[in-house]
Order: C-alpha cells, then structure tokens, then sequence
C-alpha cells in the first residue's frame, strides 16, 4: 500500500464531502461485537474474584460498562471532531503528555510499578493516551516534513528523539511492553511514509543494546522470558501464571465448557478480568470462540487498513494506520501471551480487560479511524 503518494504536502483545507453515512459501519459493528463480547466475558471472569475481595459479584461488570457507555461519548467526540484543526494544538499536548507522565511517575506504587494517577472513581494510566498522542504527532510530523527527510535524513532525529522521551518516560514505570508496542507502530508507520528502510533499521538496530540493558538491570525480566521457553520448570513461580492460563486454554477444546464454567477464574490466578481474561474466554468458549475473537481483531486490523488507504491525505492514513496497529497488535501480543508463544506483560486485552483507560483510550482511536473513513474517496479498495 502506497501510503506516501497521498500527498507531498500538509493536507490544510483539501479534505472534502465528509459526512458520517460514509463511515465505515462494518468496522463500527466489529467493535460493538468485540465490546459485548468483553463485557459478557469480564463478567464471567471477575464476578468471583470480586466476592473474594468483598465486593458486589457486579462490582467491576457495572464500573467496565459505565466506562463503556462513557467511551461511546468520547468516540462520537472523536468522530466529529475536524483532525485539520487540531494539528497546531498537537505539540502542546505532546509537552502535557510528557508532563503527565513524569507526574505519574510520583504517584504511589500499585503492584510495584507507577503507571497509574489516582482520581478517587479510577485510576488514569498516562501511557494508554501517550500511545495516540505519538501517533498524531508522528502523523503530521511526516505530512510536514516528508519532502525534507527525503533529502535529509538527519530530520528524522527530531520525531525519534520526541517520541523516545515519551517512550523513556513509560518505560521508568517500568513498563517495557507499551513502549515496544509504540516503537513498532512508529516504524510501520515511518516506513508507510516513505522513509527508506536502511533509515528505520538504524533505529531498530539501536534499540537491541537498550533492551539487552534492560533485561541486565530487571533479572525479573529475563525471568519471564525463560518462563515461555521452559514454563513447566518452575510451576510455582515465574511459570505459574503462564502454566495455568495454558491449562485453561486447553481444557477449553474445541467448543468450551460454557459460559461461566471456567476454572481458572476460581482464584487460580490474581485478577483474571485484566490481563490474563483470554485464557478465561478460551476456557469457556473453547477453541472456536477464542478464533471467533482473534478473527474480529484480524477484520478489524484488515478494515482499519483500509481506511487508511483510502484516507484523503498522509496525515489522516498515517494516523488511522498507527491507531489500528496499535490496537490490532496490542490484541494479538496478549493472546500471544496468554497463550505462553510470548513473554508475560501487563498488556490488556482492548475491549475486553477491566480498566477504564484502556476502553477511553480504545474508543477514542476507534473514534478517529471512524472519522477518517467517514472522508469520501474516489479510490475504495
């Protein structure tokens, strides 16, 4: 896909004929299905966790829709909104951004990670909304610039450098899996530009010293890493976790055990509404339910593609691009996870696992790709 013949110039006052009965509705209906499908879900995984805890059985089932509910208004917000005029307020909200997540990193330990600022109803997780912030900016940063890098590659320093102080930023959480999701969509995305690729592999080159020093600083990383080779090797410890979301995903077989009747969710693992709800769906809804959902992802990747082919300019495809890899990927890493073929992260499901920063944020990006495809195009693939 030729994203960089778009145009080779800011796309200001050349986007025509938009209207919402041009939005991409399959794409819309793929999202509600995935929504209810998360919801039921996040009810059968948390409902006797949260009786252990002394809560109402509904207690995180009624927070998650109402974050649902909320989310449907900020993704109409972000449908409507014209992306043409906020391009001058995106470097101000990049500084906020990087404000707010050194602010996070003051904030009190939960779980022994800062990634979270209290506000009493729900805990904000900055890095869920500095992934769309670093998409926006690295979108018009190329629709700016495009014609310079091409003739210069040192101008590509500028948004590396911005977006690795973000990156940095997320990462002193720590957190190691959000910044690595945010890296790979900037590398699509600057490839979809049209920056060659002896340029993105400079970058990508100079990550591996970073993550190996990583890795040396954190051994509980490597711990975790060693747990997907051999997880059998220590059931309970580092492997524990990865070895019963595999026990739950296989005892699903092919058709579940049905809707409610998972084990793993009987207090076998901590939190299974978060990160570790797949292994619970698979259990239930066996292997044709957990395919039934990686599917919905898949179409949702394959739709959001489109809209960005068929965006008006290289700003609006750079931008649905980033927002539905970055949803797309971030789905396919936590099934692959829970799954035990990758390392453990606290990465959630979008749509399906607990937390409302992770539903606003989904349903914002969600919001825009609507947006963009709601841009009529003469070209529709």
């Amino acid at each position: 896909m030729d994203f960089a013949s778009k145009r080779q110039k800011p796309a200001y006052n050349v986007i025509h004929n938009r209207s919402l009965r041009f939005m991409d509705y399959p794409l819309f209906f793929v999202v509600v299905i995935l929504l209810m499908l998360g919801l039921v879900s996040l009810f059968s995984a948390s409902a006797i966790w949260a009786g252990s805890k002394g809560l109402d059985t509904l207690f995180f089932t009624k927070k998650q829709a109402l974050f649902m509910l909320t989310g449907f208004g900020l993704m109409a917000a972000a449908m409507r909104i014209d992306l043409e005029r906020i391009r001058p307020y995106i470097k101000p909200v990049f500084l906020f951004t990087a404000a707010l997540l050194i602010l996070t990193l003051f904030m009190p330990k939960v779980a022994g990670a800062r990634r979270w600022i209290p506000l009493g109803f729900m805990k904000l997780q900055t890095s869920e909304f500095a992934k769309i912030v670093v998409i926006l900016y690295l979108a018009d940063y190329f629709d700016r610039n495009m014609s310079r890098i091409k003739e210069n590659w040192r101008e590509l320093l500028k948004p590396l450098g911005a977006m690795l102080v973000i990156l940095a930023l997320i990462a002193a959480g720590p957190d190691l899996g959000i910044p690595a999701l945010i890296f790979g969509v900037a590398l699509f995305m600057a490839g979809a530009a049209g920056v060659q690729l002896k340029f993105l592999m400079a970058p990508f080159l100079a990550a591996i010293p970073v993550v190996i020093a990583l890795f040396i600083l954190f051994p509980y990383r490597i711990a975790r890493l060693k747990a997907v080779l051999s997880p059998w090797n220590d059931t309970s410890g580092t492997g524990y976790q990865l070895v019963q979301g595999m026990l739950a995903v296989g005892s699903g077989g092919w058709f579940g055990k049905g809707l409610g009747a998972s084990k793993l969710k009987l207090l076998y693992i901590p939190e299974p509404h978060t990160d570790f709800i797949f292994p619970v769906v698979a259990e239930e809804l066996g292997l044709v339910g957990g395919l039934f959902i990686t599917g919905l992802f898949t179409a949702f990747l394959i739709k959001g593609a489109r809209v960005a082919r068929n965006a008006p300019s290289l700003y609006t495809s750079l931008t649905a691009l980033g927002l539905t890899l970055l949803i797309a990927l971030q789905a396919f890493y936590n099934i692959g996870m829970s799954i035990g073929i990758l390392p453990t992260k606290g990465i959630p499901l979008p749509f399906f696992s607990y937390g409302g920063s992770s539903i606003w944020a989904s349903m914002i990006m969600v919001g825009i790709i609507l947006n963009i495809s709601a841009h009529r195009s003469g070209q529709r693939w």
